[in-house]
């Protein structure tokens, strides 16, 4: 699009000057006619040396050249312009325009990408958060009905242990009462004996012993 504005300003440029060459040319002509008259007597009357100085460029004489040239420098500048520098400085830009698009397009793909990777990110954190709580909420579960557990066994051990001590007690006591009770009915059958003479039968001595025991008991 530059490059065809460039061509087409170019080319009504070269269009206007060669209008202008065409209309001015019998104008010019006539006036340098009529300052070649005019300037011969002056160019007499000073001498070759000031008939020869001035601008050339300034000299009517010389102007349907000029433009000539003129228009000649300006199609060749503007036929280098359109098939040298406008191409190549299409091509810049161009070029220019590409990398900016790929530019926009390789953010734009980095952009995407990133969000993704933080949409991605956000639903592993949440999933990890949400697998920790469940984990926790099943790992107290399980501690609580573990000690539950032990604490009914340990329960159960203790009062199968203490029936067992109570048990072993009793039969301490009564093993003891009965060792007593022996040693007792043998004293009370020596001590009759000593006293009367006679001694007790050990069924006696022990109904004696077992009264006076459950009347201290």
């Amino acid at each position: 699009m530059r490059v065809q504005s460039l061509s087409r300003w170019c080319a009504c440029l070269a269009v206007a000057a060669l209008a202008a060459v065409a209309l001015a040319e019998p104008a010019l002509a006539e006036a340098a006619g009529q300052g070649a008259a005019g300037h011969a007597a002056d160019a007499a009357a000073h001498g070759a040396d000031h008939g020869s100085g001035g601008l050339p460029q300034l000299n009517p004489a010389s102007y349907a050249s000029q433009v000539f040239w003129l228009a000649i420098t300006f199609g060749l500048l503007f036929w280098l312009m359109s098939k040298v520098a406008l191409p190549r400085v299409a091509e810049v830009l161009e070029a220019r325009q590409e990398k900016i698009t790929n530019d926009l397009e390789k953010a734009t793909a980095l952009k995407t990408e990133a969000e993704g990777v933080m949409q991605a990110y956000d639903k592993a954190l949440a999933d990890a958060r949400a697998s920790a709580q469940k984990l926790m909420a099943e790992t107290v579960s399980a501690t609580d009905a573990e000690t539950a557990r032990r604490n009914a066994e340990l329960g159960a051990d203790l009062a199968q242990r203490t029936r067992a001590a109570e048990e072993r007690i009793l039969a301490a006591k009564q093993t003891a009462l009965d060792n007593v009770r022996g040693v007792a009915a043998e004293a009370a059958q020596a001590a009759v004996e000593r006293l009367v003479g006679v001694a007790p039968s050990a069924d006696d001595a022990g109904a004696a012993v077992d009264s006076v025991m459950r009347g201290a008991a």
